[in-house]
């Protein structure tokens, strides 16, 4: 058990939210991939005189499986379990118990690398007693210092999203981002030793972690899978085509290491979206690998390669990229933002809809050209016609310098806007 907490070099844009649900709710649980910076933010939230126990180090699991009713009444307030999921039902009980007893918030600050309520070795939920945080790698506003406002921006002030200020970044710059990805060891890694990190990366969350959570019996194929699954990222998922070419015996078993490699956080997917707007709507999710840098290693590809504008995987990976910025976004906004995409038989698609609890829309249409006109916009005009009012806005994101309008409540923005919003 440690009581002498890290400082973060990189300020994370959930802390605030964190702080304040410690304020009101008994229980908080972050969760989230494995070196996503969990760690480093709940310790210093939790303030210097808490005690952390670390459930990934043998001496204090062995202590918190042996008696968890103990472990979970000892120190002060709040009482941080580390990789909490390891703890098992027992100590999800014990902590129920006590929460139950002394409804006073902010007893637990509990994070996990694996989806709390998605866990097969977690039965209790903890319903009604505790609020479920998601913590993803690094944003690009994280890394820099700017405050990723695009989403808010979005929604009550879209007209402020186009600036006269000229974007500093390139296409190879975008590119550059894209391979590195939000990872923060990876972050301050130099660019040739990025492929050694996520290849044990990989190794150790597919074989060693889903493993261990759920008793996969088969783990050497999870890697293939996520590999597979990276070269349709930013494309629908066909889990029949999944199932053919990862050579696994049951559909069932291919079925459940997908299920395995989103608890993980390895992949999201993105579901459909429809308003009855059409019956020929195409139902599958699109599939994203959680981090452009990881898609891009396990599409072997880096900077080099993807300049090339023909390179097919160029504009899969900047939608990937530019999807994974909006998730983070959405996971720390003050109102409830999901994400969707769209798609239907009549040749109707939308990379992007991100659409608010009353029904707002703002529609997201990614391309890695650095120049685009209003042919581009074609599909969000449709959708603006469709849905009339709930059309807040819709916004072409490309790898030029130009933020400017394209129609009415349609813009073109540098994809660098998703960080640096005016």
């Amino acid at each position: 058990m440690e009581t002498n907490l890290a400082t973060d070099e990189f300020p994370r844009h959930l802390e605030e939210s964190l702080r304040e649900s410690l304020a009101y709710f008994r229980v908080v649980v972050v969760t989230g991939a494995r070196q996503s910076g969990k760690t480093t933010l709940v310790r210093k939230v939790a303030g210097a005189h808490s005690t952390l126990v670390r459930l990934d180090r043998p001496s204090d699991l062995d202590v918190v499986l042996a008696d968890p009713e103990t472990a979970a009444q000892q120190g002060p307030t709040p009482r941080v379990f580390d990789e909490v999921q390891r703890g098992g039902d027992p100590l999800v009980r014990a902590i129920k118990m006590v929460v139950d007893d002394d409804q006073t918030p902010g007893q637990f600050l509990l994070n996990g690398s694996a989806g709390f309520l998605t866990t097969p070795m977690l039965t209790e939920s903890l319903a009604g007693r505790a609020v479920f945080l998601e913590l993803w790698p690094l944003t690009q506003g994280e890394i820099e210092g700017h405050p990723d406002r695009f989403l808010n921006q979005a929604f009550t002030d879209p007209e402020q999203l186009v600036s006269d200020d000229l974007s500093p970044h390139s296409s190879s710059d975008y590119l550059q981002r894209v391979c590195r990805g939000g990872f923060p060891e990876v972050v301050k890694l130099p660019e040739k030793l990025r492929a050694a990190w996520f290849r044990s990366y990989v190794r150790a969350v597919a074989e060693r972690d889903i493993t261990d959570f759920t008793g996969a019996r088969q783990a050497q194929f999870l890697p293939k899978m996520l590999a597979l699954l990276a070269a349709r990222t930013a494309n629908e998922l066909v889990a029949a085509h999944i199932h053919d070419e990862t050579g696994l015996g049951s559909r069932t078993t291919t079925d459940d290491y997908l299920s395995h490699l989103q608890m993980v956080y390895l992949v999201h997917l993105l579901p459909a979206w429809s308003r009855g707007l059409t019956a020929k709507v195409v139902r599958r999710p699109k599939v994203h690998v959680a981090d452009s840098g990881l898609a891009a290693f396990l599409l072997r590809k880096d900077p080099v390669s993807l300049i090339r504008p023909t390179d097919p995987a160029r504009g899969m990976l900047l939608e990937t990229f530019v999807a994974n910025e909006l998730l983070r976004q959405s996971s720390w906004l003050g109102f409830d933002v999901r994400l969707h995409h769209f798609r239907d038989r009549d040749g109707n698609e939308i990379d992007l809809i991100a659409e608010a609890l009353d029904g707002r829309v703002v529609a997201v249409e990614v391309k890695a050209a650095s120049a685009v006109s209003l042919r581009d916009a074609r599909q969000l005009r449709w959708l603006r016609n469709k849905i009339g009012n709930d059309f807040v806005c819709g916004v072409v994101f490309h790898t030029g310098e130009r933020s400017f309008r394209l129609d009415q409540d349609i813009y073109a923005l540098p994809i660098s806007a998703l960080w640096r919003t005016p």
